[in-house]
């Protein structure tokens, strides 16, 4: 709503009961405090939200204020004398009740009084939700066990508590027309790239809809209009300390209310690679940690398409290893639907394990992996190899640290095998080539997504192959485009 069309406060507090009563529902949802005051002779009304701002401060105000009467007598500087006892880490003032019913509404005390065309708004916010603990996702061995929750201030506390720069900005804004959702847009002034930031600032203000239930998630639709493709094109994480990191590098975080995931921009497909626990190790260990994920992640991509292949064109293999494949005699399914089939079957034990209850879930694991797996090989719908190549594959996609990535390499996966099955070597080759020109064509926010493959920077390639000693790393990563590229103030 632009401030042209914001309604102003009416003067008259029996205007400004009605509104309140009409547009809020005073009196019908039973969450929405009211209290009215006499102050010195003057008619004082407070609207807050029950269950959003925090109890003991609103009865701190109201007895504040009530003790007025008692202290004071001067009648004709009312407003001054409130705005005096509102005492409170942050009071401000505002003449727009249409700001007045937003504010209510995220948990602030609204202070409004008869003949004045303005009203006070104290922050009392206190949302309920649980207590930093550490991502079940992205959890290390050393490190901090605190994570991102579901309340916007706790996560930008976190934040600030990492970085104490009087540059780091958190600019707030609200989404949905319905909804009004809580947005922060974190980053660090002199760090960040100033037309990132206008462009993600001119991204969230254009959206129009009613209300973000799926709250981050249709943020970033909104944000980098992904369409079809399958690839991730932001980064999420839980950890505040990744947040700090890519701050420093000059990433702008979208911190979005009710969601305990904090949105990384500008991403690529390498950023998605990298895990918490690989700098939580010295270097050697460390670079040792990202190459078996790496391998992993390789391995999920490619082993099961070139097991067929091999299989199927037992041709292409040397002689001193034409061991490998299925014994021709075992099994009565076609080989492509025996490895199809194993491999959405996991699909099916990850989405029932999720929505199994914890004490439930490791009986039907037991299950599925003792008695499905071995009647499964003896009644023949099985070879042995599909199931040892399949569950490979899935201890693969297990390893990648970026849950939205394993599940767009599963896909991929599943391209390259069915373009394989149908057209033997050429569609091998064919799918991978094509899904290489897709991630290099596409772009995240005008960001190359395969950078720094794409463009090639050796550089930032042989930090990605090689976790660099942190005394080393001096200069920010150029993609994106930091005002200060040095990290090192005297380098």
């Amino acid at each position: 709503m632009a401030d042209e069309q914001k309604m102003p406060i009416p003067a008259k507090i029996d205007d400004v009961n009605e509104f309140m009563k009409e547009r809020v529902g005073v009196g019908v949802s039973f969450d929405v405090g009211h209290r009215t005051l006499i102050i010195l002779k003057k008619k004082v009304e407070i609207y807050y939200t029950t269950g959003l701002a925090d109890a003991e401060v609103v009865q701190r105000v109201l007895s504040k204020l009530m003790s007025i009467n008692d202290d004071e007598r001067n009648t004709n500087k009312v407003s001054e004398i409130i705005e005096n006892r509102l005492v409170h880490m942050q009071v401000k003032r505002t003449e727009s009740i249409d700001d007045c019913v937003d504010q209510f509404l995220s948990g602030l005390i609204v202070v409004f009084m008869d003949g004045c065309d303005f009203a006070f708004v104290v922050d009392t916010r206190s949302y309920p939700g649980r207590q930093p603990e550490e991502p079940d996702t992205e959890k290390v061995i050393r490190g901090p066990r605190d994570g991102y929750t579901e309340n916007i201030i706790i996560n930008t506390a976190l934040t600030r508590r990492r970085i104490r720069d009087e540059r780091l900005r958190l600019e707030m804004m609200q989404v949905g027309e319905r909804s009004k959702t809580d947005i922060c847009i974190a980053y660090i002034e002199d760090v960040a790239d100033p037309n990132l930031v206008k462009l993600i600032k001119k991204e969230l203000k254009e959206i129009e809809i009613d209300g973000l239930p799926m709250s981050d998630k249709s943020v970033e639709e909104y944000l980098v209009k992904q369409g079809n493709r399958p690839f991730p094109l932001v980064r999420y994480t839980e950890r505040p300390d990744i947040g700090a990191v890519h701050l420093f590098e000059g990433h702008v975080l979208i911190i979005v209310d009710t969601s305990p995931s904090v949105i990384i921009t500008p991403a690529t497909y390498f950023s998605h690679l990298q895990h918490a626990e690989e700098y939580r190790e010295s270097p050697a260990p460390g670079t040792f940690i990202r190459w078996v994920r790496l391998t992993g992640i390789f391995v999920s991509l490619f082993l099961l398409p070139f097991w067929y292949l091999i299989t199927v064109h037992p041709e292409l293999l040397p002689q001193s290893i034409d061991f490998i494949g299925p014994n021709k005699d075992d099994g009565h399914i076609p080989l492509f639907l025996q490895i199809l089939l194993a491999d959405l079957g996991i699909e099916f034990l990850r989405l029932a394990a999720i929505h199994t209850p914890t004490p439930l879930s490791t009986a039907m694991g037991l299950i599925a992996a003792v008695l499905i797996g071995e009647i499964a090989i003896n009644v023949g719908l099985f070879t042995p190899e599909v199931i040892l190549y399949v569950a490979i594959s899935a201890v693969g996609s297990f390893v990648t640290p970026s849950f939205e990535l394993s599940v767009s390499n599963k896909i991929t996966r599943i391209f390259f095998l069915v373009a394989t099955a149908i057209f033997g070597v050429p569609g091998f080759v064919i799918s991978i080539t094509l899904a290489i020109l897709i991630l290099v064509g596409t772009k995240s926010l005008n960001t190359p997504y395969m950078w720094p493959f794409i463009p090639f920077n050796l550089k930032a390639l042989l930090e990605i192959a090689y976790r660099t000693p942190v005394p080393l790393t001096k200069y920010r990563p150029s993609i994106t485009n930091s005002p200060d590229k040095t990290r090192a103030p005297n380098s």
